[in-house]
């Protein structure tokens, strides 16, 4: 039996056949030969995603063997690569000519066929755009009835919109060219602020004042990381480059989960979080009154391939309208605190905000309608049915207050949270992707429960 398990561990499917094509000819076959290789057929890169977007008990289609970096066009300002690429490797190849991605996301491991038709962020390079998808300016891939198809910016720029948000649902991708352009140092700065002090005005000035913006948010004060691009890094910038990498590869998961199994009573963990919890603000404080530090762009990317079980984390992402962020960030804190007192249950692990502009670049773009701040709750989980438990009521919370989640991001979703949230473009996704696969070859039933 084909056993795969996602990244953290929470999602296993048993697909009977799995295939690891090397060239377009196989993925061709793979879809035309119904017999062998049976429907939903679903493309694979790293299976980070939380959800079960790429779950199957049909066939899926591993692109990790179609890895290589076929073009770096200095001219036009552009990377063509396999779609079995992770984004940290292609990132690698940049850096050698002197480039990098225009978003440079966190989690480096995502291929970048799903940089190509899922949903990512990135706050901190959104000096315009914090989806990668946005930057795609050519995507090729297979059709559900075998065909090659492909779609650009300049011949088919509505087909490339459908495209950067499909999620392998109109066939599979395996070529894809983004924009790219030179290597950039920036810099990161910190100012902590209580969240009952905060106004509107306030965090409209901190938005303006920086090119990329995220909040992390400990107890009840917001610790806002703003990013200034800058002329070069200094000499503790790898310094700092690879804390941070620590940082997210292990020191804070495997903390916050050491503090959920050992310590002994409900109260010492309590103490014992806000001890870590504390230490956690010391730092940004240290940051703030130091000026913060600078690093060249992709090196805030993490390679997350070799990190082991005790620190790996999991989270989930919801965007909500800029102008309601503050009251939903006092609501959440609110919940958190009900939640915790009914359940003795709290994320182990700080909480993130991206904040991340207005942009149609994709059909399911979660910025579509405005400028978009998130709520991001993180967590090291020991006891999954607590952790799940947690997300639902979370969902709740987030549909209550206009929230948009993401489908690869944002677990448990159902269909009243997508049509809620993405309203006529769904219908219109869910009316396109039909057309495109009227026998649902592609179609798994996590899909099929939420289209319209």
């Amino acid at each position: 039996m084909n056993t795969i398990i996602n990244y953290d561990g929470g999602i296993t499917t048993c697909p009977s056949q799995l295939a690891f094509p090397a060239t377009v000819a196989e993925i061709q076959s793979i879809l035309r030969d119904r017999s062998r290789y049976p429907s939903p057929v679903r493309a694979k890169g790293s299976y980070h995603s939380l959800t079960p977007c790429a779950s199957t008990e049909g066939t899926i289609i591993d692109m990790t063997r179609m890895n290589r970096v076929l073009r770096i066009d200095i001219e036009r300002m552009t990377l063509t690569a396999e779609a079995g690429l992770q984004f940290i490797d292609a990132s690698k190849a940049l850096r050698v000519k002197g480039l990098q991605f225009i978003t440079n996301v966190e989690i480096g491991n995502m291929t970048l066929g799903s940089a190509a038709c899922c949903h990512s962020k990135d706050a901190l390079d959104g000096v315009e755009f914090g989806q990668a998808s946005s930057y795609v300016t050519e995507i090729k891939w297979v059709s559900p009835d075998g065909q090659r198809e492909e779609a650009s910016e300049t011949d088919t720029p509505d087909m490339l919109r459908l495209m950067r948000s499909s999620y392998g649902l109109a066939g599979v991708i395996y070529e894809v060219t983004l924009r790219i352009k030179p290597l950039e140092a920036i810099h990161f700065s910190y100012l902590p602020r209580p969240i009952d002090e905060l106004t509107e005005q306030e965090v409209d000035h901190i938005i303006d004042s920086s090119e990329g913006l995220t909040c992390w948010t400990i107890g009840k004060k917001a610790h806002f990381q703003m990013r200034k691009r800058v002329p070069k890094v200094g000499l503790t910038g790898p310094l700092f480059a690879a804390a941070r990498r620590k940082l997210w590869n292990d020191v804070a998961a495997r903390t916050g989960r050491f503090i959920d199994l050992h310590v002994p009573t409900k109260t010492l963990k309590k103490l014992t979080l806000g001890g870590w919890f504390t230490s956690n603000k010391l730092i940004y404080s240290a940051l703030h009154l130091t000026g913060g530090f600078s690093l060249y762009n992709p090196d805030k990317t993490v390679d997350y391939r070799a990190t082991q079980a005790s620190a790996k984390y999991v989270f989930t992402f919801w965007a909500f309208p800029r102008r309601q962020w503050l009251s939903t960030l006092r609501a959440y804190l609110e919940f958190r605190d009900r939640h915790f007192k009914k359940y003795g249950f709290r994320c182990n692990m700080q909480l993130g905000s991206y904040f991340i502009r207005k942009d149609t670049s994709s059909l399911l773009s979660y910025s579509f309608d405005h400028d978009i701040f998130s709520i991001d709750p993180i967590h090291a989980y020991t006891n999954r049915a607590d952790w799940e438990r947690f997300l639902q009521e979370f969902n709740a919370f987030a549909y209550e207050r206009n929230g948009v989640p993401l489908l690869n991001q944002s677990p448990f979703v159902d269909r009243l949270h997508m049509t809620a949230a993405y309203g006529t473009r769904w219908e219109e996704f869910s009316s396109r992707i039909k057309k495109m696969d009227p026998d649902g070859r592609m179609l798994n039933p996590f899909f099929a429960a939420l289209l319209s």
